[in-house]
């Protein structure tokens, strides 16, 4: 069910889809494979929206998909793209084949990522699969109600839930697989991942793939 994605650092991910590779937030990139068939980024953040690396994934046919209000600043790849579609909370979208839903994604009592924003997480469906990617959240109610096979969220802590609650937004998602992000690079230890998985519950599995 996980095969198909791959962690590099940070919220960097990748989804091999039928529809092409679909990547999510790239940032430090070790390579530059550019094959992305769709770009899609949660929020501003340098390390989130990383223009160094979105050079590095992108081609002239590539599909970049923003949160609507920095659409502007998203600008800067403009001609690197075929276009940019831009997406708000808590839509359903059919984007060139690839289908996908928007969730919140801010913090709670934290200044970071606000809500009125209108960052998101994404739903992607892939090969019968819904996989979940949070962005910086805490344990929000928007998230605690995402139906998924795979989760992956945030464990670091400080802008972020840190792993003992993440898990906990795990245990009442229960999806099938959940993979930890967000950890062992700008914030967080290497052992946020293991710190994770030890408060998992039952069913679901946990698959460490941040090297």
């Amino acid at each position: 069910m996980t095969e198909n994605i791959t962690v590099f650092k940070h919220n960097s991910i990748k989804i091999d889809a039928e529809v092409g590779a679909v990547y999510v937030d790239p940032f430090e990139m070790d390579e530059a494979p550019h094959d992305a068939t769709f770009v899609l980024i949660t929020h501003d953040h340098y390390d989130h929206f990383s223009v160094k690396d979105i050079e590095k994934v992108v081609n002239k046919n590539t599909v970049l998909v923003v949160p609507r209000k920095m659409v502007e600043k998203a600008r800067e790849v403009e001609s690197l793209v075929a276009k940019i579609e831009t997406v708000k909370p808590e839509i359903s979208k059919n984007i060139d084949g690839l289908e996908l839903e928007t969730v919140p994604m801010y913090n709670i009592m934290k200044p970071f990522h606000p809500k009125v924003a209108e960052w998101v997480g994404y739903i992607v469906t892939v090969a019968g699969s819904r996989i979940y990617i949070a962005g910086d959240i805490d344990a929000i109610k928007e998230a605690k109600e995402v139906k998924c096979d795979v989760a992956l969220v945030p464990v670091g802590g400080f802008y972020t839930m840190d792993a003992k609650k993440a898990a906990g937004l795990i245990n009442t998602m229960k999806p099938k697989v959940a993979i930890p992000v967000h950890y062992g690079n700008l914030v967080g230890t290497a052992k946020d991942g293991e710190e994770f998985a030890k408060h998992v519950k039952e069913p679901t599995k946990v698959e460490l793939k941040i090297k």
